[in-house]
């Protein structure tokens, strides 16, 4: 398999589906975790104080010796992603035929069935079954991971969807201080390295240096995007 994807899902009615770093800290274990073929190990759960009005996260070993667990037999390379208040980002590169559907169907159907169970709700939580568009030429892989990671400016500088940036050193400072994404791992800053295979962007690229040469490349030329609106999936 040599298809790459992005991969896009969001809250119903554009809710929130991250509300604590908890949740965005679940979410990105399950990235790791659920990424195999054999039965999922360990997971988190939520759990409710009995003593207390405190709500927590508790680790739950499910197998817990070097010795029972399988070696993990990766579905698909997470090449990037990117988690927002209400939606997710994910470059994603199958290995074999099936694998993607197979993925996404056990990472987003974990996640809600934690979320429900954390914040006592019923019902579905993303708006629909992922999106997906295959990156099909070059100039469409040059963009998409800059794109992914750029995401977190609709917080702090949302005229960057516009073409512009008006205090690209801000911007810069903030991306790279931006816990859920691979950005930093990517700059050489490790965050959640383990969570995305990157040998096959960091050699496109040329290893950190080049990356973060192209990325200051891609916020500075944001006025002439070379149409990427015909790649990106939108929000």
């Amino acid at each position: 398999m040599s298809e790459i994807y992005h991969v896009l899902n969001r809250g119903v009615d554009k809710r929130k589906i991250f509300l604590d770093d908890k949740d965005y800290l679940r979410f990105i274990h399950d990235l790791f975790e659920f990424n195999d073929e054999n039965p999922a190990n360990n997971t988190f759960y939520y759990q409710r104080s009995q003593n207390s009005n405190t709500n927590d996260v508790r680790h739950r070993q499910i197998i817990n010796t070097a010795k029972e667990r399988k070696p993990r037999k990766l579905l698909v390379d997470i090449l990037a992603f990117c988690l927002m208040p209400n939606h997710y980002h994910i470059l994603i590169k199958p290995r074999r035929e099936g694998a993607l559907s197979l993925f996404m169907k056990k990472l987003d159907g974990g996640y809600v069935k934690y979320f429900n169970t954390k914040y006592e709700r019923h019902g579905t939580l993303f708006e629909r079954r992922y999106k997906w568009v295959m990156v099909k030429n070059e100039a469409h892989f040059n963009h998409l991971p800059f794109y992914i990671h750029l995401n977190p400016l609709d917080l702090i500088s949302p005229e960057w969807r516009e073409r512009k940036i008006n205090n690209y050193k801000k911007a810069t400072q903030f991306l790279n201080k931006y816990r859920w994404s691979s950005h930093l791992d990517y700059i050489g800053t490790k965050n959640f390295p383990s969570v995305t295979q990157r040998e096959f962007l960091l050699n496109f690229f040329g290893r950190e240096k080049g990356y973060i040469a192209n990325m200051n490349e891609w916020l500075k030329d944001l006025k002439s995007p070379d149409d990427i609106d015909k790649f990106i999936l939108l929000e």
